[in-house]
């Protein structure tokens, strides 16, 4: 690893305070490519560096790719590790829309848990809390009890260190609750799997799969869109979701005017 690498390394975890995860991903994004040359990545030619991202046909992965070598690169000139300020055009990819459940949907779905086992208990309380808060799925599996206080949920392992306070509904707090009665084994974690360890994000994954045929992350999504439908502000939703960036949570804004469109095909006599 070049001593260039090394510095910015230690620039995003203590003067940013970024994540461990992702000062990891940093540090793979950059030294694959130092290594492949055996240089430091300063000293490449744009064409070696196009050269290497070539390979990366999803659009996403690219662009990840490329936000960390603009960070590099900025972090440098600004340094003075280098005289040229290097910048690389990001990909076009189209927006998508969020998936997202209806109420309805997921309601439906929560019929179908079997209740009268502990596990039972546990998948439904998942769904519940998942739905009910809006965490991420990282955010989720970090719970502790303690983390729940009337009625109110203290993230503490928020995305980039940022901690947060969120609202949760008192059904989505009762049935965690009645799970946590039949749970057999006290640790850490609320979360557990069948041998009593705390729950894997894959393991997550597979509940909501089987309930919902979604991933953890589009109740997430099925979140933030009731609360939008229901006419919450924009600033808010930021608020909850843990966004740092409004843009971010712009992309609900489609509900809105998914809502509005309906409303004037409806009213509307010329419609």
């Amino acid at each position: 690893m070049s001593n260039e690498l090394e510095a910015f390394l230690e620039y995003i975890s203590v003067t940013r305070a970024l994540s461990k995860k992702s000062v990891e991903a940093y540090k793979s994004d950059l030294s694959s490519i130092e290594n492949e040359f055996n240089t430091s990545l300063i000293h490449l030619e744009s064409n070696s560096v196009l050269n290497i991202l070539s390979k990366y046909k999803n659009k996403r992965t690219l662009n990840r790719k490329l936000s960390a070598i603009n960070a590099f690169f900025d972090f440098c000139y600004k340094s003075h590790f280098s005289s040229e300020k290097t910048k690389y055009k990001f990909a076009k990819i189209p927006k998508l829309l969020p998936k997202f459940l209806s109420f309805k949907e997921i309601q439906n779905a929560l019929t179908l848990v079997d209740r009268s086992s502990w596990l039972g208990l546990r998948d439904y309380a998942l769904i519940m809390f998942l739905f009910a808060s809006g965490t991420r799925i990282s955010e989720c599996l970090a719970l502790r009890q303690e983390d729940i206080e009337e009625g109110w949920l203290h993230i503490r392992h928020a995305k980039g260190e940022k901690e947060r306070i969120v609202p949760v509904a008192k059904v989505a707090l009762e049935a965690i609750n009645a799970y946590l009665l039949q749970k057999p084994k006290d640790n850490e974690y609320v979360w557990c799997n069948y041998k009593g360890d705390s729950l894997s994000r894959i393991s997550a994954y597979k509940i909501t799969q089987k309930y919902l045929g979604v991933s953890p992350h589009v109740l997430r999504h099925s979140y933030a869109t009731s609360l939008i439908s229901g006419g919450a502000d924009l600033r808010v939703v930021q608020e909850l979701l843990g966004h740092a960036s409004l843009l971010t949570t712009q992309i609900y804004t489609h509900i809105q005017k998914q809502d509005l469109k309906e409303t004037v095909d409806v009213c509307h006599p010329l419609a």
